[in-house]
């Protein structure tokens, strides 16, 4: 997805109105309520909140120039790596065995067998088309952003094919570009 970004791929940007400000806080503070307690200091009510807009129908969020979300087709809002980063623990988190781990640095998209390995590790809860962050074994933070093309239950039981797909990671794109100029 952002494998060869930059900011010369931004079509547009514009300065949202206060309604479509509230909106998107509104979908971002229910789909992440682990950041409700910061979500006045990421998106502040006075500061302008921008929505850039870049080729396959994606949509940057951008606050004082610094991409925070990103979304698809207006679907549901996704931190960027740097965000996730700061706060953890604001998505439900899958595991990559120690194998995966180039691949997914890679752009790869993430396949079941690396996920339900001895080192991966499985969340039951999480359904399918969610957002989760990648964590890998024996690694501290996230290496990528993926959504989830299968549930967890149905990873287990099918193990083949891709269960996950990569949609931001560790060195691509958007994870350089600290702030669109």
């Amino acid at each position: 997805m952002f494998k060869k970004f930059s900011s010369e791929e931004v079509s547009a940007q514009n300065q949202v109105k206060a309604s479509v400000q509230r909106k998107i806080r509104q979908s971002i503070a229910e789909e992440y309520p682990g950041l409700e307690p910061v979500l006045d200091d990421l998106l502040p009510k006075k500061s302008p909140l921008i929505v850039a807009k870049c080729p396959n129908h994606l949509n940057l969020v951008l606050v004082n120039n610094v991409p925070l979300f990103f979304n698809i087709r207006d679907g549901s809002y996704m931190p960027t790596l740097r965000l996730l980063h700061q706060y953890p623990n604001i998505m439900k988190k899958l595991q990559v065995d120690r194998g995966a781990i180039r691949f997914v640095l890679a752009g790869a998209n993430i396949m079941c067998p690396g996920l339900t390995s001895p080192g991966g590790v499985l969340d039951d809860e999480v359904e399918a088309e969610t957002p989760v962050a990648i964590m890998a074994e024996g690694k501290q933070h996230a290496l990528a952003i993926g959504f989830m093309k299968m549930s967890a239950k149905d990873i287990r039981t099918i193990n083949k094919g891709i269960g996950i797909d990569n949609m931001h990671y560790l060195n691509d794109g958007l994870w350089k570009m600290e702030r669109l100029e």
